[in-house]
């Protein structure tokens, strides 16, 4: 019995038992195995067999079957091409490739079907499209493989032409591909038996890109490097320190060759390479990018982060180009100086008209990409002609010369050739068509041949108009109406009533229910002529816009340097905006060691409490130096340690990209990497329980930190058993303070830690400061010198709303705990019942005769009297 499913591979058997359509879709989907392929037939994008059962489970769109072809009924489903972006945003969502087979052979011509190819493959990590990009993020193709013990890294951003290449060890893997945040990562083929996954390293299976197997031979380090000089147009890779990269060069082979494949051409766009160092950049493993939540929530989301405060940007390129300086802030100080001086031009001059004008401009690196891929829509090239024309609007709102290097050479990059906009000017109309096909997109004027075929069009209604006059007197039919329709073109239509008045020369086109229509010579003839005009009119339009195309390809290297500049100052009049909105200062760098910050503040907390309505942030300051390494925090949950701890982390990280800071005052030393180990989490899938991540985190930070490394230490220990926590919390603290002397923040619960400054000189102990009215507890959030006497764990789990008898009993229990500890008695029942709420103390005599005056009854000398007779029951007790 035949399968009742049949598959694509099932029927790739003789092609002459195929209908010609399937077996020429058989032939394309033959090349492209595992990728779903979109087939163009008329206003359609069909899928077949397993591509269709497949698009039916993802897309929930209606799987049919019609006809047959081997024998085989065909499986398919379809979408609509007007409405293909919003499929392919799904499907690209969901980690799918599609590959788009358009037609390209002469349907008047074709014998047979038309001839269709593969125009484009669209996957995670190669999408240009503006529709199924985010403005605000760069969407990044990632290549890793290995070669001995070090990890090649190569990276591709198809839509902005941005192109770069590492290496690294695989602890520092992770990092890396935290900072980067591909879409899609392509690795070797597995070559062995199993799982795949498991031939690979935690960093890349855990991460959230689409991973890609390609086949191990594309890893090639000559291949590698002859496709980089080939692209970059250069004998060598010296130029752009990257010659002795050879692993990333094996890894940029494989990249490199997906990319062309997938758009079917070379990267013209692509003009230089970032040689990345991890040497040159400040260290910012995956946990910090999480527990700080840079660019995302630990939910996930993407705010309030750090990057959604301070992105204010007025264009996508800006907050992209923010983005990148916040994942990658240079160890090198002159990158942030120069940024921290532009801002403060910026402010001096008003950044205000600066920031409305780029309001207008529209996304010119994006643009250029589709332009070198050939991808570009008209009413892109239109945007790109208007943003042209306000350049001399938007360098008139910079600063003059000589006032920020930064801005100096941005405004140099904002003199495009002249001939760039006359072209665009001459060639595309002025509010041209969303899509070529629909005509309308070159302008009047710019080609004579094109001028007078769209004359003939023009000219339909005038002769249309002249024809039902004429045909009416001629006819004797006063409602007689000659129109026009896609699909039956000209036609002269008669209402039923006056059949009989028709003269003998016209020629029935149609029959409807209460009229009929008609042709007649006269008007066949103008309907070949206009259709054909029409048609060729088209055919016109589209020779001239490929040739525009061609000709703009000459202006793509000062295009990326506009793209460059018009992004720089979105992303520095950002900073600026942020700055003066948020009362930030600008930091100072100096060579000697040390983090010196006057009343600093957690940026997102305090915006979020500005929002809200909340009471104003609590200002602290953070002083560490060659004399002071470590900070010992205590104090009450919920106090506010983690939040300063974390405070501290971001100004530096702000002040390392260029930014101002949250702060009175700000004065940074070198700094290699922030590392933080903060919070409670397990790893399930990985078999790691909390305590175990806990130590892992921990460990890498030991191994990683330096003098000149930032370390947040937040509760180490408290996953495992009070004594095995205190006794690594020691040793981890020890560790941090004797042999990597990283400047630490080392938050705690254990009170005997207050004790590790006394024997370590370069530990200061500080706490976050709290009273108590009663059993109440009010938290100040001020970070002030010396141990905290106590946590109040008790008072904060009444303010979380634990029930009045939970809190008594453990109050009663830490009492009695406290007076063992004082006594050294015997030990305290833990689970002995909770005193009973009635149960008060006897009052003392004191107290009985307090609680027995009625001041409001008191004469002036009774009240005297009272006073003395408490004073002697006082004394006496």
């Amino acid at each position: 019995m035949p399968d009742p499913t049949p598959t694509a591979d099932r029927l790739k058997g003789d092609a002459s038992a195929h209908t010609p359509m399937m077996a020429q879709y058989l032939g394309i989907k033959a090349g492209f195995p595992d990728t779903l392929v979109f087939y163009r037939m008329g206003d359609f994008y069909e899928l077949f067999f397993d591509d269709a059962r497949k698009a039916h489970r993802l897309l929930d769109i209606t799987l049919t079957t019609r006809g047959q072809s081997a024998g085989e009924p065909v499986v398919m489903a379809g979408v609509p091409v007007h409405s293909v972006e919003n499929y392919l945003a799904r499907l690209i969502k969901l980690g799918e490739a599609v590959a788009i087979a358009e037609q390209v052979g002469d349907v008047a011509t074709a014998k047979g079907p038309v001839e269709r190819k593969v125009v484009r493959v669209v996957t995670p990590g190669t999408i240009t499209d503006s529709a199924l990009l985010d403005d605000r993020v760069d969407t990044l193709l990632c290549a890793a493989t290995k070669i001995r013990n070090t990890w090649g890294l190569a990276w591709l951003g198809l839509a902005s032409g941005q192109l770069g290449v590492t290496e690294c060890s695989e602890a520092d893997l992770a990092g890396w591909l935290a900072r980067l945040d591909p879409a899609e990562l392509l690795h070797p083929q597995s070559t062995q038996a199993g799982d795949l996954a498991d031939s690979l390293p935690a960093a890349i299976t855990q991460h959230r890109a689409a991973r890609t197997a390609r086949p191990a031979w594309q890893f090639d380090t000559a291949l590698g490097e002859r496709k980089l000089c080939a692209l970059l147009k250069v004998a060598s890779l010296q130029g752009f320190n990257a010659q002795d990269l050879a692993v990333a060069q094996a890894a940029a082979a494989a990249l490199l060759s997906f990319a062309e494949h997938t758009q079917g051409q070379a990267l013209a766009h692509v003009a230089t390479l970032e040689a990345a160092r991890a040497s040159s950049l400040i260290d910012l493993p995956p946990a910090t990018h999480r527990n700080l939540e840079l660019t995302q929530t630990l939910r996930g989301e993407k705010a309030p982060t750090l990057l959604s405060l301070i992105d204010s940007c007025q264009t996508g390129m800006g907050s992209r180009t923010l983005r990148h300086w916040l994942t990658h802030p240079p160890r090198d100080r002159a990158p942030a100086t120069a940024r921290h001086a532009a801002i403060a031009a910026l402010l001096d001059h008003g950044a205000e008209p600066l920031r409305a004008a780029l309001r207008a401009v529209s996304d010119v690196e994006r643009i250029t990409a589709r332009l070198a891929l050939r991808q570009v829509r008209p009413r892109e090239l239109s945007g790109l002609r208007a943003t042209l024309a306000l350049l001399p609007v938007l360098r008139a709102t910079l600063p003059d010369a000589g006032a920020a290097r930064l801005i100096d050479e941005a405004a140099d990059a904002l003199q495009p050739p002249p001939a760039l906009h006359a072209l665009l000017q001459s060639a595309i109309a002025d509010e041209p068509a969303v899509l070529l096909r629909d005509g309308g997109v070159i302008a009047t004027g710019h080609d004579a041949e094109l001028d007078e075929l769209r004359a003939i069009g023009q000219n339909c209604d005038a002769f249309l108009l002249d024809l039902e006059v004429r045909e009416r007197s001629r006819s004797g039919i006063a409602n007689l109406r000659v129109q026009f329709n896609r699909v039956h073109g000209f036609y002269i239509e008669v209402t039923a009533g006056q059949l009989d008045k028709v003269p003998a020369d016209y020629q029935r086109r149609q029959t409807l229910k209460n009229a009929e229509r008609f042709i007649t010579p006269e008007l066949k003839a103008f309907e070949d002529k206009a259709l054909s005009a029409q048609d060729r009119a088209l055919a016109r339009e589209k020779w001239l816009f490929d040739q525009l195309l061609e000709q703009l390809q000459a202006h793509l290297l000062p295009l990326g340097a506009l793209a460059r500049a018009l992004a720089a100052l979105d992303a520095l009049a950002a900073l600026a905006e942020r700055a003066a909105t948020l009362a930030w200062c600008r930091p100072r760098f100096v060579p000697q060691p040390c983090i010196d910050i006057t009343q600093g503040r957690h940026p997102v907390v305090q915006a979020r409490l500005m929002e809200t309505g909340g009471p104003d942030f609590i200002a602290n300051d953070c002083r560490l130096d060659a004399r002071t390494r470590m900070l010992v925090i205590t104090g009450p949950n919920m106090g506010g340690k983690s939040t300063y701890m974390r405070q501290v982390a971001l100004i530096v990280l702000l002040a390392s990209m260029g930014s101002f800071v949250p702060a009175q005052a700000c004065t940074l030393g070198p700094i290699d990497a922030i590392h933080t180990r903060i919070g409670a989490a397990d790893d399930l899938v990985n078999a790691q329980s909390t305590f175990m991540l806990e130590m892992t985190e921990a460990a890498a930070i030991v191994h990683a930190a330096t003098p000149h490394s930032l370390v947040l230490m937040d509760e180490i220990g408290r996953g495992t058993s009070t004594f095995d926590g205190l006794a690594l919390a020691g040793a981890i603290a020890s560790q941090l303070h004797d042999r990597n002397q990283a400047f630490t923040l080392f938050a705690t619960h254990y009170f005997e830690l207050t004790e590790f400054p006394a024997k370590h000189p370069r530990a200061l102990n500080m706490h976050v400061s709290a009273v108590e009215a009663g059993h109440d507890i009010v938290f100040l959030h001020a970070i002030e010198p010396g141990p905290a006497s106590r946590s109040y764990g008790v008072q904060v789990a009444r303010l979380a709303g634990m029930p009045a008898t939970l809190v008594r009993q453990a109050r009663a229990t830490l009492e009695a705990l406290e007076a063992q500890q004082r006594a050294g008695d015997a030990q305290v029942d833990l689970f002995a019942a909770p005193p009973e709420a009635s149960a008060a103390p006897e009052p003392s005599p004191v107290d009985a005769a307090l609680s027995a005056i009625d001041p409001d009854a008191l004469t002036p000398r009774e009240a005297l009297d009272a006073l003395y007779r408490l004073k002697g029951l006082a004394s006496r007790g």
